[in-house]
């Protein structure tokens, strides 16, 4: 058995005129986080912590913001063709740990809808996967309610 760790962070500020998208599910809130995708914080940081652990490039090498196809992309979209870019490297997921930092709206109600998402787009069981919520104690940019950032931790094996 061999096992890798991939951490993954990103942050996006929140804007008026988008949808607020943290792991595909789209959030009741009168902002929404700016990216060139959907900007879901929290599939990117789970993205860049599964292309990490598996020695690959990060998000935007595969992804670039630059190219048009991915303008307002799905970003489970996006977790599908990782994953997929995992799989053709020989390694599978064990677990993923993640951390929301938002100041509002509040999380718990969304959690579980997050969860299965991401379970039914990598194909794993929910319980592999916690998804946490913090505020920042309205302290920083996100704690002024300008962003949103998201961490993640994944394990790896390689088959």
């Amino acid at each position: 058995m061999k096992l890798h760790i991939g951490f993954g962070f990103d942050t996006h500020r929140l804007v008026e005129n988008r949808d607020l998208i943290l792991g595909g599910v789209k959030l009741d809130y009168h902002l929404g986080l700016f990216g060139h995708s959907d900007a879901d914080v929290l599939t990117h940081a789970i993205i860049d912590a599964m292309l990490g652990a598996a020695g690959l490039h990060d998000i935007g090498y595969y992804f670039p913001d630059t190219d048009p196809q991915y303008k307002n992309i799905n970003s489970i979209e996006l977790l599908k063709k990782a994953n997929q870019l995992i799989h053709e490297n020989n390694w599978e997921i064990v677990n993923i740990d993640s951390t929301i930092v938002l100041q509002k709206p509040k999380l718990m109600p969304y959690i579980d809808d997050i969860k299965k998402n991401i379970s039914l787009a990598l194909e794993i069981s929910k319980e592999d996967i916690s998804v946490k919520a913090k505020t920042s104690e309205q302290l920083g940019f996100i704690g002024r309610e300008e962003g949103c950032s998201a961490y993640a931790t994944i394990l790896l094996n390689q088959f």
